[in-house]
């Protein structure tokens, strides 16, 4: 089968990219032919004061880029596009260049951009689903984007003119959620049911397992401007434990001197702040933990760094929320907390620290779980028969 892959990269390097790279290393070991179409988020960085409008315009709809795709499913005769990203160089301008060929698309929902202009169904410091009850009026009224009327505006038009042609519904074949969860709130927002399938992400290569009970607690993720990640609630949990507890926070990003600040200020000695990883670094931090906490407070459309956890027979505490509460089973795989809740986040990570036999136990349950649903050789078959539903749609 030859595939099409697309990506457009955002700016600062993200999970979207590990499963985009992992995928396409699993076609290729395949024996699968694979063709990789990707932009960056970078270039828009050339777009400054009066160009802006231009680079707007270019989101909803790239005449170049999709005379450039046009071309490529020319010349390679694809199966199948399988597109992770486009916004915002790339744009849904692809999508017509595939229909007007003939080639059936798999997109694969990384994010909740087609349901709300940030991606994420968040706002203000809670869940947010205004743009989905109501209209995406709420996003404008509300600069949602980016702190922006402006920024804002240009990811509603996006969606409002896409709406419109009904890009989403005749233009992509089949569309890959990555938990029921995820899939559910789709297809209340519109997208066909019968068009969304649930397909995991996946480890690989295999971390294998930790031995011994793990030293520290880790936290690993990005440190930037988006306060659903909620690392301000971990640090605050840390000042309630009643135990001695070391912390490694894995990641880089604009907030890490802020949180480093924050840490300093409360006498937490017990935290250390490692920068951002290698991802095979960040890997081996994982296995060298009792537990990850994964303290998230918006929904999740997966969380990759959970079942990299599980590969590694780590347990996770996580919100009770949304994906999380759906791929980690409280008691079972890991703990779950009330998101937001800093006491008892502090609670369940002092009985986890203290119950390390019971978290073992956890832990290898935890790597039960992934050799059953996140592996690599679980998910190519999964995602063979989306393509073959997309095709057979296509010629039916």
């Amino acid at each position: 089968m030859k595939i099409v892959l697309v990506h457009n990269h955002y700016q600062e390097t993200g999970g979207e990219d590990v499963v985009f790279e992992q995928e396409r290393e699993l076609l290729e070991c395949a024996g699968h032919q694979v063709v990789v179409y990707c932009r960056t988020n970078l270039e828009a960085d050339s777009y400054l004061g009066i160009k802006r409008l231009v680079l707007v315009q270019k989101a909803i709809w790239n005449d170049q880029v999709r005379t450039e795709f046009a071309e490529l499913l020319r010349v390679e005769k694809p199966d199948v596009v399988h597109v992770h990203n486009t916004w915002v160089m790339i744009s849904p301008s692809i999508y017509s260049a595939c229909m007007e060929a003939g080639v059936p698309v798999v997109q694969t929902l990384h994010n909740y951009r087609l349901l709300c202009p940030v991606g994420t169904l968040f706002r203000d410091g809670k869940i947010c689903e205004e743009c989905s009850e109501h209209t995406l009026w709420r996003s404008f009224r509300n600069r949602c984007y980016r702190g922006s009327r402006a920024e804002t505006a240009s990811v509603g038009l996006m969606l409002a003119v896409h709406r419109a042609r009904h890009t989403w519904q005749r233009e992509v074949s089949s569309y890959v959620a990555l938990t029921e969860f995820a899939r559910n709130k789709f297809v209340q927002g519109g997208l066909p049911a019968q068009k969304v399938f649930v397909k995991p992400n996946f480890v690989h290569p295999d971390p294998l397992p930790q031995s011994g009970d793990g030293t520290y607690a880790i936290f690993a993720g990005r440190l930037w401007g988006t306060p659903e990640v909620r690392v301000t609630t971990l640090l605050d949990a840390w000042t309630r434990l009643r135990s001695r507890i070391p912390l490694r926070i894995v990641g880089g990003g604009e907030q890490r001197d802020q949180l480093e600040k924050k840490a300093i200020s409360a006498n937490l000695d017990t935290v250390e702040f490692t920068g951002l990883l290698a991802h095979d670094q960040a890997i081996a931090a994982i296995r060298g933990a009792r537990f990850l906490i994964f303290s998230s407070e918006w929904y999740e459309t997966f969380g990759l760094t959970m079942i990299e956890a599980f590969a590694c027979g780590v347990p996770v505490i996580c919100s009770r929320l949304g994906a999380m509460r759906e791929i980690v089973e409280d008691g079972r795989t890991g703990l779950h907390f009330t998101p937001g809740d800093v006491q008892d986040l502090a609670d369940k990570i002092e009985w986890a620290w203290n119950h390390p036999e019971r978290m073992k136990q956890m832990g290898e349950q935890a790597r039960q779980e992934y050799e059953n649903k996140y592996t690599a050789e679980k998910n190519y078959p999964q995602l063979m028969e989306i393509y073959r539903q997309a095709i057979a749609g296509s010629n039916a």
